[in-house]
């Protein structure tokens, strides 16, 4: 029989997908309806960010390198080969999966802040290419992305196809990071995680399972750059290639909690419509990165596990504390003792 704790868990994600199936026609206009898609496109990448972050340790700022790459390989096979789009959406993911091999191998042999700086460089790096290569990417005027769809589709409707199309990679993320979580592979990735050296000496190959979880974020992050690329119709490198986008990716999963499976999908709510709010209330001001800021430091000073694993803990805190000796009563005490014992 299951305990009531498993059963309100079901009950919250049928919950929750109730709710994201029925935010399209929950919308009052098409304007929330878009920013819905900004928030499922940070989840998506957010969450993908988790795979390394929430395994592993191992920050990141750098990842917007894999969602601008994403996007610009599902742009060009689209515009120079006349692939499919959805064709173009996946190859493209798999070029870059396939580019963070050696990324990885290079990397990953480096630790804490000295990976943090090799990440920032890598973003830094790919942004000086784009803008350089004009005749491929367009360079500072950007590349057009042609619409799936079609011209005939309206917007809304576009915002609609594309929030339940997030909704799905998010969803398929979702479970990869839970059966990851459930594996031989994800215990070794958080033995990496509490100490690298120990789990190196107990057997764990520790390099290769880095290699591998890092391939898989690569993977995921590639295709929710390629579908915002899909659904916003224009690529630009300083937006596409920028550490402040890897910071975002960073601070959502710290909010909702690095090392928990909806602690990235809570942050990105949270993150990504402040986000929204500040740019739609004030413009061009630098308002939203002030108030980003002091959230990120009311996190880390009140809650440095995240809201959801905070949360957790309390309620634990409310639950009846288990004894560690049980009260037995004389008849259950007599129920247990063998014949040979009751004749003695």
């Amino acid at each position: 029989m299951r305990s009531v704790s498993d059963l309100l868990r079901y009950a919250g994600l049928l919950a929750l997908a109730a709710l994201v199936l029925a935010f399209p026609q929950l919308a009052p206009d098409a304007f929330i309806l878009s920013v819905g898609v900004v928030i499922m496109s940070y989840a998506v990448l957010a969450t993908s960010w988790n795979f390394v972050g929430g395994f592993t340790g191992y920050i990141s700022l750098g990842h917007a390198a894999y969602s601008g790459l994403g996007g610009y390989a599902t742009a060009l096979l689209i515009t120079r080969t006349g692939m499919n789009p959805w064709l173009a959406l996946v190859a493209g993911a798999v070029l870059v999966a396939l580019l963070a091999i050696p990324i990885g191998i290079a990397s990953l042999r480096v630790r804490g802040a000295s990976f943090v700086i090799v990440s920032i460089a890598l973003v830094l790096i790919t942004l000086l290419v784009f803008q350089s290569w004009g005749a491929l990417t367009g360079g500072s005027n950007g590349l057009r992305v042609p619409r799936p769809f079609g011209e005939g589709v309206l917007r809304p409707e576009q915002h609609e196809r594309f929030f339940y199309l997030h909704a799905a990679l998010l969803a398929l993320a979702l479970l990869c990071w839970w059966i990851i979580d459930r594996s031989r592979f994800g215990a070794g990735l958080k033995a990496i995680r509490e100490d690298e050296d120990k789990a190196q000496s107990l057997g764990v190959p520790t390099f290769a399972y880095k290699l591998v979880v890092f391939v898989i974020s690569a993977l995921f992050t590639a295709l929710g750059g390629g579908l915002y690329a899909l659904w916003f119709g224009f690529l630009d490198p300083v937006f596409q290639f920028s550490i402040l986008a890897g910071s975002y990716l960073v601070l959502m999963s710290l909010l909702g909690g690095i090392r928990s499976l909806f602690g990235p999908l809570l942050g990105a709510v949270v993150v990504g419509y402040a986000v929204e709010f500040f740019k739609n209330q004030y413009g061009d001001t630098q308002l939203h990165l002030v108030a980003l800021g002091v959230l990120l430091a009311v996190v880390v000073l009140f809650m440095p596990e995240g809201v959801i694993p905070a949360l957790s803990g309390q309620l634990r805190k409310l639950r009846p504390r288990a004894t560690s000796i049980r009260e037995v009563s004389q008849a259950e005490l007599a129920a247990q003792r063998t014949p040979e014992e009751a004749t003695r």
